[in-house]
């Protein structure tokens, strides 16, 4: 198994989803302390529920600080370029504003994809490691991948008192479901290599797709 991967997979999805929670919670206007706690939460937070739903005690964020170091200095250095940005750009016109909130949106987009394809995958292989190589639990780790995809989110979005993201938007769950039942099985047919690229790329793509056209799953509309 290419551990390599599965590591650089941990970084990029820590960067990511700590990017993420930092911009909700500028968004949100909370202060640095604030932007720091929700930038550790949305990046370890799906990996904490991970390793207390497979035994891993204490789970790996309290283990190795490497994550929380991490995902601190990433929410410093967004709080920095944020504040530099808002000193220095003039948002007062309605246009500008529009423009900001776009460009908001769409690194929010770019930021919990790459989370969420690098934790989905990461939390496939996580629950292939405990078990024999022909013995994989398919349910297990599907939702193993799947909970540290959006698990991260979901406690960002509650922190922040907002509607949970995975449960309104753009099919959120289901990409990374997709991407976590490609990584259970490719393995079984090619290298695990391979299998981690085309789960990350499946749940890339799956997501950029969903926000470009808008697609959503059913719901009942308010009368």
């Amino acid at each position: 198994m290419s551990f390599e991967i599965i590591y650089i997979m941990d970084y990029i999805g820590t960067i990511a989803f700590a990017i993420s929670g930092a911009m909700v919670a500028i968004e949100q206007e909370m202060d640095l302390f604030g932007i720091m706690i929700l930038a550790l939460v949305t990046a370890t937070g799906g990996g904490f529920i991970r390793d207390l739903t497979i035994g891993t005690i204490p789970p790996m964020v309290f283990r190795d600080p490497t994550y929380m170091i991490l995902s601190f200095i990433t929410a410093v250095c967004v709080f920095l370029i944020v504040l530099w940005i808002r000193r220095h750009q003039n948002f007062t016109s309605p246009e500008k504003k529009a423009k900001l909130s776009a460009s908001y949106q769409k690194l929010l987009l770019i930021t919990d994809s790459l989370g969420l394809a690098a934790f989905t995958v990461d939390g496939v292989f996580a629950g292939r490691r405990l078990s024999a190589p022909n013995d994989t639990n398919a349910y297990l780790v599907i939702f193993l991948g799947v909970i540290t995809g959006v698990g991260g989110g979901v406690i960002r979005d509650i922190f922040a008192a907002q509607k949970p993201y995975i449960f309104v938007r753009h099919i959120y769950a289901v990409a990374s479901l997709a991407g976590a039942a490609a990584a259970a099985f490719l393995p079984l047919a090619i290298s695990d290599r391979k299998a981690q690229g085309i789960s990350f790329v499946l749940v890339l793509l799956i997501r950029y797709l969903a926000a470009h056209y808008k697609w959503n799953l059913p719901r009942i509309p308010q009368s």
